[in-house]
């Protein structure tokens, strides 16, 4: 797939358009989210034209009480079609063995495959998508950066971003319009900073 001509070609679509096109080649496709900020966006503007697409959510364990209850809130509200997928080992378990390691702790790629990318692998191996929608936005991260609208993955499977070049007034536009409640109390533990990649887009 030549994805810089792609790109090229959907620079200045919308959204909407955006995830048209994408629906269009696409036969198996999905939502990842892990319902952090601004995730109602992508999840409401892909439902809106597909409303039993597969959302996979790679819960960590770990998220805030609020964030628990903004997912079951959106989940009904949305009308979500969600694949939940948990590490398979319990937060008391890993709480006991290595708690969260620190960034500069050796343990802490171990609690990163545990937590998050283990059950993201296992996700995609169940539905095998050839294409995935996500909330990538430019200038989240160095990596993020590199990409574009339309990327691959190292399996090849299309990764689609509708809204990678909104930035987070043109969000809050959108989420405004349509009345849609965004998640400010999110925890990533994984993340130590923000604009830390969080490794799922590393695969």
């Amino acid at each position: 797939m030549n994805t810089e001509s792609i790109n090229t070609e959907l620079k200045d679509r919308s959204p909407e358009e955006i995830i048209i096109w994408a629906l269009e080649k696409a036969e198996r496709p999905v939502i990842t989210t892990n319902f952090r900020p601004y995730e109602a966006v992508i999840l409401h503007a892909v439902t809106r034209l597909m409303p039993e697409i597969p959302v996979i959510w790679c819960d960590t364990g770990y998220n805030t009480a609020h964030t628990y209850r903004y997912a079951e809130n959106l989940i009904e509200e949305l009308g979500l079609n969600i694949h939940l997928y948990v590490p398979k080992q319990t937060v008391a378990h890993r709480e006991v063995i290595m708690g969260i390691p620190d960034i500069d702790d050796p343990l802490h790629e171990k609690f990163t495959y545990q937590v998050k990318l283990e059950p993201f692998k296992r996700a995609m191996r169940d539905l095998n998508p050839d294409l995935w929608f996500t909330n990538l936005r430019k200038g989240q991260t160095a990596l993020r950066d590199s990409l574009d609208i339309v990327s691959t993955d190292r399996d090849e499977r299309i990764k689609v971003s509708p809204f990678y070049h909104y930035s987070d007034k043109e969000l809050d536009r959108y989420m405004d319009g349509f009345r849609l409640e965004n998640e400010n109390r999110y925890f990533d533990p994984t993340k130590v900073h923000g604009n830390r990649e969080c490794g799922l887009h590393l695969s």
